[in-house]
């Protein structure tokens, strides 16, 4: 799966793991979505399924800042947007706060969920915290991988009390 990062530089270059997965050839940095990405927005009305990966050809993560998120997710971008369900930041900024994901965990998480595993240990293995992300969600993200449907994902999440994070 080809994984693209829009960025728009609201934070830390230093800490953007956006720019890190470009550096390594992990990401294509790109200018504008296209129709055949689903575009990572945490406002999405629909929550990333492991059948997602047939309708696309890659995955677009918006790299931003969270106190901007708001604001920059009010533009519509090509694409099929969709939402993470509930899960653990790993990284030390945000370490074990629901939904608070990097751009870096949140592709990750996406490649795990569309059962592309190998590719999603690919993306944090670049990040010395990266197995943190992994530890704290293994059996969520096993689980969410083999979910069909949004009612799955949400009986999940209840299972193990994670409730999805409010973004509106």
């Amino acid at each position: 799966m080809e994984v693209q990062v829009f960025m728009l530089r609201q934070d830390d270059p230093a800490k953007c793991t956006a720019a890190k997965l470009v550096k390594f050839g992990l990401a294509k940095q790109v200018r504008r979505t296209v129709h055949a990405t689903m575009v990572l927005d945490p406002f999405a009305e629909n929550t990333v399924l492991n059948n997602d990966k047939h309708l696309v050809n890659s995955i677009t993560a918006i790299d931003c800042s969270w106190e901007l998120a708001q604001k920059t997710f009010v533009k519509n971008f090509l694409g099929f947007s969709r939402k993470l369900p509930p899960l653990l930041a790993g990284n030390p900024v945000n370490y074990a706060k629901l939904g608070k994901l990097t751009t870096a965990e949140s592709i990750a998480a996406t490649l795990f969920i569309m059962q592309l595993e190998n590719q999603a240990h690919a993306i944090l293995n670049k990040f010395k915290w990266g197995h943190t992300f992994f530890e704290l969600n293994q059996d969520l993200l096993k689980d969410y991988s083999n979910a069909e449907t949004e009612e799955d994902i949400s009986k999940i999440s209840h299972d193990y009390g994670v409730v999805s994070v409010s973004m509106g």
